[in-house]
């Protein structure tokens, strides 16, 4: 499979990187990026959550998957206008928890004073979990939260933040729409 661009959004919403990291394509084709420990350690270690020998186990990435299948519902449900699953909230909710938001302070003997957030390795998958949620619950409370929109171009299951018209996530995704919408017409006329 050729590698999607990022939807647009993803460069400021890393919450929306990891919804679209499952990937339907035309064809019943299906990729996901977070489908085997070792995808899941790449993907988590090419956005600094994790160190690229982290060692992620299928249990890490189980937990992963399953808290993007949460913050997804979440999304479909913003978009919808609906309510969202009383599930999908305590599923971001109990990842928010998982780790300390706020950096501690150390001190140098050199170069003084400096803030870093204390990550021990067995707890590096529940800090990533926890900036995924908070990043997606900034998406959903902020401003940005009423451009958030999926891509209308069927079977894509990507989501995106709609800048004008646009209203797929990529340009391969609005070309098939637009070729279909084409052939649909040629057909039409005969």
């Amino acid at each position: 499979m050729t590698e999607l661009p990022p939807a647009p959004g993803a460069e400021r919403y890393l919450a929306l990187d990891f919804v679209n990291s499952a990937i339907a394509l035309p064809g019943g084709q299906f990729t996901d990026l977070l489908g085997t420990p070792k995808a899941a350690n790449q993907w988590l270690a090419e956005r600094d959550l994790a160190p690229a020998d982290a060692g992620v186990q299928e249990m890490c990435a189980a937990q992963l998957r399953s808290l993007r299948e949460h913050i997804r519902s979440l999304f479909a449900a913003r978009v919808a206008g609906i309510p969202a699953l009383p599930s999908a909230l305590s599923a971001v909710n109990d990842a928010l928890s998982r780790a300390p938001s706020a950096a501690l302070l150390y001190w140098d003997e050199k170069n003084g004073p400096y803030r870093a957030t204390a990550c021990p390795t067995n707890e590096i998958l529940d800090r990533a979990l926890a900036i995924l949620a908070a990043n997606a619950a900034d998406l959903l409370t902020g401003a940005d939260a009423e451009s958030l929109a999926a891509c209308d171009s069927p079977p894509c299951s990507r989501y995106l933040l709609r800048h004008g018209r646009r209203h797929w996530c990529s340009t391969r995704c609005g070309d098939r729409v637009r070729a279909a919408r084409a052939y649909a017409r040629r057909v039409g006329q005969k």
